[in-house]
């Protein structure tokens, strides 16, 4: 693996813009609300007004379907900035973009164009289903079947784990469509709609972090959906789908890096208004040291985010590397950032009344979903051996 370019990425005027843009709505609109969300468990609704009031709730979709074209380090920067104020929320415009990536690589322009202006418009929101009870890391190993009848296909099983479950209107989901094919090969990815009959959901997952971000599952009881919302080929789901967490793990790292600068940014104003033997803690040089660590880490995992943004944008061969680095990187970066922030704070920071001990639980599933840091450095090391 070897990068020839010297610009690997480059922010220019625009971004900066919408880096602004995106700032001012997350500190007024919705960073107010980031604790009630949290402490009640509830969805974010004023940030969802908010996100969809701007066109930041979905920025990623082409113009072409009513959305405003924004390019992959450009959704960065908004998930990024959003989750700087609130995880939960950053969510919606990463989970819309999770839910329809599979549709923008592979869908039938027919299917597109049905879909994609509901998510552009803000009257919808998408949601993927991959990962089942037994099949986590190991998605090839899916029961879930969609057994063709006629002109349908009938959905039975289960999905985990699911974002903004309940709350979106359309989900990809990954379903076995030839029990006795080749293990990976026998996958189909489709469109179900939340009023689907034989569609219901799971009771919402009690979580750690990003808790006003639903999590359920996807539960199939004979749910028949026709056989044109199909996304891409028979059997062609979880190639679709391992395609389309190469681009979106980056938007995890944007994710990660956001919390994470959110907790130093909080640190920072606390540790030089806090006072302690007559001087100002930020004083102290064993403090600078870990504020040194903090900054110089988050901007490294923010460079290697950008990079692979780019490289998704130009859809580049060692994008699957980059994507996987840029993950496992940067949501490292920001438990260890989140960690150290509310250490700052002492006794204060393992209190509610302070963000911090929210952002470093909100920061942990950064680690894991879109497949754990466990799996990103097997990822990685195909990558590397393949040459």
């Amino acid at each position: 693996m070897s990068t020839s370019e010297f610009d690997l990425f480059r922010i220019n005027e625009d971004h900066e813009a919408l880096r602004e843009a995106v700032r001012e709505v997350a500190d007024e609109q919705i960073a107010p609300h980031a604790a009630a969300v949290d402490e009640e468990g509830r969805f974010p609704d004023e940030a969802l007004r908010a996100l969809v009031a701007t066109d930041f709730h979905a920025p990623h979709i082409a113009e072409e379907y009513d959305g405003v074209g924004a390019d992959a380090l450009a959704t960065c920067i908004v998930i990024e900035e959003v989750a700087r104020a609130c995880a939960s929320s950053s969510l919606i415009p990463a989970v819309n973009k999770l839910g329809t990536m599979p549709l923008v690589l592979a869908a039938s322009e027919e299917v597109k164009s049905r879909y994609l202006p509901e998510v552009a418009s803000g009257r919808a929101m998408f949601s993927y289903g991959l990962s089942e009870a037994g099949a986590g890391s190991d998605t090839a190993g899916m029961t879930c079947k969609a057994v063709a009848d006629g002109d349908d296909f009938v959905l039975t099983g289960q999905k985990s784990w699911i974002t903004n479950a309940g709350v979106s209107e359309y989900y990809t989901v990954m379903a076995v469509t030839d029990p006795d094919g080749p293990r990976g090969r026998n996958v189909t990815a489709f469109v179900v709609e939340k009023g689907d009959e034989g569609f219901t959901f799971g009771a919402p997952e009690k979580k750690l972090g990003i808790k006003g971000s639903p999590t359920r599952e996807l539960l199939f009881d004979g749910c028949r959906i026709p056989a044109d919302r199909m996304v891409g080929g028979l059997g062609e789901g979880l190639k679709i789908a391992l395609r389309t967490l190469d681009h979106t793990r980056v938007t995890i790292g944007a994710q990660a890096v956001g919390i994470a600068q959110g907790a130093l940014d909080f640190a920072l104003g606390y540790v030089k208004e806090r006072q302690q033997f007559g001087r100002s803690v930020a004083d102290f040089q064993g403090v600078q040291f870990m504020l040194a660590d903090m900054g110089m880490k988050l901007e490294a995992a923010r460079q290697m985010v950008y990079v692979a943004a780019s490289k998704s944008e130009r859809g580049d061969d060692d994008l699957p590397f980059f994507g996987a680095a840029a993950k496992c990187f940067a949501s490292d970066v920001a438990m260890e950032i989140t960690t150290d922030a509310v250490q700052l704070l002492g006794g204060y920071g393992y209190t509610r009344d302070f963000p911090v001990e929210r952002m470093m639980r909100d920061a942990k599933i950064t680690q894991i979903y879109e497949g754990t840091n466990q799996i990103q450095r097997v990822v990685m090391a195909r990558q590397l051996l393949r040459g």
